[in-house]
């Protein structure tokens, strides 16, 4: 397969090494071209990979190589332009998160790509982690999210706020994992050093009963990465930067009551069982090691970068034609959930009197 990479920034190197990497251990690609207005990251990428590099769309698709799918790098408020171009141009493509700025955009691209029968998958990288691999077809009925993903400024992505940014990848997964139609949302979000929105607070319910809290900040002096939720009878730690796992579960055994006997209190273990105990106590029982009436196990997780298993995955949808892992449209579904939580932030702080420095779609 012949292919692309739209943009070669920050996140667009990477592309473009996984392509070269999986070329040169004879996996079926070829990385052929790539698309560059800025001239110096255009000749560094030239001379790094020996291919030509474009400053448009238009020029890459003058130049007839034969191409068969493209990574879209751009930044985000570019996604909509470009991809629509290359999927008229009749490539399968692999769009870097969010997948449009708005979802008339989405909506257009999905069109597009079914119209043209073109793969169309948006950048969801998390859900190629390989912890989340390891859980996902373990899951019986989460009923409570907590997620942090917390990073240290860089200027990097700041024509999208920390929603857009950083914390749509955790709304990508919990409504994977949820599986519910969203009934509510309630979200505070401010700028801190730049004009939009860098740290935010989410509390999302679902119309199963389902409840999640997110946390997203690019103004820490820390990076974090996790997830935690909670199942009946289990509680289950996710960290993304470590591809780590740890499953707490209430042996079979042991009700609310006949927790007091196996030395656990009953309102710990009636919680355990609900799927609703407290995250911090939990860790600390963890911390602690094994107690009766509690069982804690570390599910085997299989090492990848999360990158590298996410371009096999398209690549391997580009040439059977399968549907891929992360649709265009729950990419849509997790841009839905994005903008319905700014406009929520946006609401708050005019309640709030914060709009002398507040923009709401800023």
């Amino acid at each position: 397969m012949r292919v692309a990479v739209a943009g070669v920034g920050a996140f667009g190197k990477n592309h473009l090494r996984v392509y070269r990497e999986l070329e040169t251990t004879g996996l079926g690609v070829a990385l052929v071209a790539a698309v560059e207005p800025d001239a110096d990251r255009a000749a560094e990428a030239a001379a790094k990979y020996a291919i030509p590099v474009f400053a448009t769309v238009d020029e890459l698709a003058a130049a007839d190589l034969h191409l068969d799918a493209a990574s879209v790098a751009v930044p985000t408020v570019l996604h909509h332009a470009v991809a629509s171009a290359l999927l008229d141009a009749g490539l399968d493509l692999l769009v870097e998160k969010p997948l449009a700025t708005n979802l008339a955009e989405a909506d257009d691209l999905i069109r597009r790509a079914d119209e043209r029968k073109r793969i169309l998958q948006p950048g969801h990288l998390e859900r190629f982690n390989p912890a989340v691999l390891a859980i996902e077809p373990q899951l019986r009925r989460p009923m409570f999210f907590e997620s942090h993903r917390l990073s240290i400024f860089t200027p990097r992505a700041l024509d999208v706020d920390v929603v857009l940014d950083l914390m749509i990848h955790d709304l990508d997964i919990v409504l994977t994992f949820a599986a519910s139609p969203v009934r509510e949302v309630r979200a505070v979000g401010l700028p801190i050093l730049s004009p939009r929105v860098d740290i935010a607070n989410v509390r999302v319910e679902f119309e199963s009963g389902c409840v999640a809290n997110f946390t997203a900040s690019r103004v820490s002096t820390e990076r974090v990465r996790k997830l935690r939720f909670f199942e009946p009878r289990q509680y289950v730690s996710l960290d993304y930067a470590r591809q780590d796992l740890l499953v707490i579960g209430l042996d079979s055994g042991v009700s609310g009551a006949g927790g007091v006997s196996q030395g656990i209190p009953a309102e710990i273990a009636a919680a355990i069982a609900a799927g609703k105990a407290d995250p911090a106590l939990l860790a600390r029982l963890a911390a602690a090691g094994p107690a009766p009436g509690l069982s804690f196990s570390k599910p085997p997780v299989t090492p990848g970068e999360p990158l590298r298993l996410e371009i096999e995955s398209f690549l391997e949808s580009a040439r059977t034609r399968r549907e891929p892992r992360v649709t265009a449209r729950q990419g849509r579904n997790a841009l839905a959930l994005a903008l319905e939580i700014q406009a929520s932030m946006a609401a708050h702080a005019h309640r709030a009197g914060l709009d002398d420095f507040f923009t709401p779609g800023a």
